[in-house]
């Protein structure tokens, strides 16, 4: 999360790690979220001013993981001893460790012990019981895998329920913590990389700011030595069992195959099959599911559908990996002209409505909040932006529109026809309308914004807001 050593957002994760280990007791913290979201950087923030060890968990034997933990405490500590002997089991490591002076243990990939032995939960909560929850510890558990550190650490089934003093699931950065990646870039640029790349810290920092958008698409994702070229891939691969058929389900959801039934169709796979590879990848946050704003039930609606979570997933099976022969033949031009270009504005918008709705969630709109932000739709219409205000009676009603166009009043007049379509208080409620554009509305709609109390929205206004 730096550029040029500057040290982006997190400013409230980092005060709480601060503030506990003010605290002088013994903590048990647990972190996680997804690959390359910026937690380690986080966390070496957090400990480069104070003791520590931190140990990256592999794939390697118990014993070898000991051995390497044990290097590094002996480091530490200045211990010959552990170096040429070190810990023969956990016991012997949580027993050393107690009677030292505070300090930080990070552990990271934590999953990973766990696969080298499906007993490390009951072991660690022995040794926090026994040894550590008054040592004065600070044990920092990471992990990557969120399906994983939710079932075997944060569970309520998981030996170490109840032991953790403090959790945190570090989320991508929201639009406007991403921004400042590229301050010099236009609001309309830097939606476009947003698109492109999302909030994710490891994505952002290649793209080069002093690049257009077509030179970064081209240098840092569709060279095939890039970074980026098979980041999907390789998280696929790293995550799961079977990632041939997950990049079914991936690929057709890019497709627009939203609903289960669709996905079923385009893959063939069997309905179960189809259930159980969606919820693997809801589970890591690569999809989501979304239902219509006003649904009572979010688990019970039959209404849900789902797309990609992840932006630059969204982009790589869209137009990379569809793409990678041509790619790797060097016809990169043909691709990016042909491929990418005629259709990357509707593919934007896609982005673009979801900065709309959270820019409603954060902003307050003719002196009003709005508690509840999300989108409808039924088989008569959709409208990008739906909000239920705070006091229980406002609702607001809006369209995102990037079109190089200047919205006009027809805009409004279809959006005012489809608000009546929304069951939600329809005999007593307060209605608000706003729209929201890539750059610029006609002089009529803004005549009839004025009459009716309409609220505009360029980009580069939501950019500041």
């Amino acid at each position: 999360m730096r550029r040029e050593d500057v040290f982006v957002d997190r400013e409230r994760e980092l005060a709480f790690l601060k503030e506990a280990y003010r605290k002088n007791v013994s903590q048990l913290i647990v972190v996680y979220g997804k690959r390359r979201v910026g937690k380690t950087e986080l966390i070496k923030q957090f400990v480069r001013d104070v003791p520590h060890i931190y140990y990256i968990a592999d794939r390697a034997s118990e014993k070898e993981q000991l051995q390497s933990l044990s290097e590094r405490v002996g480091l530490l500590f200045r211990d010959e001893f552990l170096l040429s002997r070190g810990f023969g089991n956990w016991q012997e490591f949580f027993r050393y460790v107690r009677n030292k002076e505070r300090f930080v243990i990070v552990i990271d990939e934590f999953p990973y012990l766990i696969d080298t032995n499906r007993a490390i939960p009951s072991i660690f909560q022995k040794g926090w019981d026994e040894d550590l929850h008054e040592s004065g510890i600070f044990l920092i558990l990471l992990g990557s895998s969120i399906g994983m550190m939710e079932t075997e650490v944060l569970d309520y089934r998981s030996p170490l329920f109840g032991r953790r003093t403090g959790q945190m699931l570090i989320e991508p950065l929201g639009y406007q913590e991403a921004r400042q990646f590229f301050p010099g870039k236009t609001a309309e640029e830097f939606l476009q990389f947003y698109a492109v790349l999302g909030g994710m810290p490891a994505y952002l920092l290649q793209f080069d700011p002093r690049l257009d958008l077509w030179s970064n698409i081209h240098k840092n994702i569709l060279t095939p030595e890039a970074y980026l070229f098979r980041e999907p891939e390789f998280i696929l691969r790293e995550e799961l069992r079977e990632p041939r058929n997950y990049f079914s389900i991936l690929r057709a959801i890019s497709l627009g195959k939203t609903r289960p039934g669709e996905i079923i169709n385009e893959t063939g796979f069997d309905k179960n099959i189809v259930g159980k590879y969606l919820s693997v990848l809801t589970d890591l946050k690569i999809v989501k599911r979304e239902v219509p704003i006003t649904e009572v039930s979010f688990e019970k609606s039959k209404k849900g559908i789902y797309g990609l979570d992840d932006h630059f997933f969204r982009f790589w099976f869209g137009y990379v990996y569809p793409n990678r022969g041509f790619v790797e033949e060097g016809a990169v031009n043909h691709v990016i002209e042909s491929k990418i270009k005629p259709g990357f504005d509707m593919f934007v918008s896609s982005t673009f409505e979801d900065v709309c709705r959270s820019f409603v969630r954060k902003t307050t709109i003719g002196g009003m909040r709005f508690s509840q932000v999300g989108r409808w739709w039924s088989k008569d219409g959709e409208i990008d932006v739906v909000a239920m205000g705070e006091d229980g009676n406002t609702i607001l009603f809006g369209e995102a529109k990037w079109s190089r166009q200047a919205v006009g009043a027809d805009v409004l007049d279809d959006l005012k026809k489809k608000a009546p379509l929304v069951g939600w208080k329809n005999s007593d409620r307060n209605e608000v309308f706003a729209l929201f554009s890539r750059n610029k509305f006609t002089p009529a709609l803004k005549r009839r914004a004025m009459q009716e109390n309409v609220f505009l929205f360029s980009v580069s206004e939501i950019d500041v807001g």
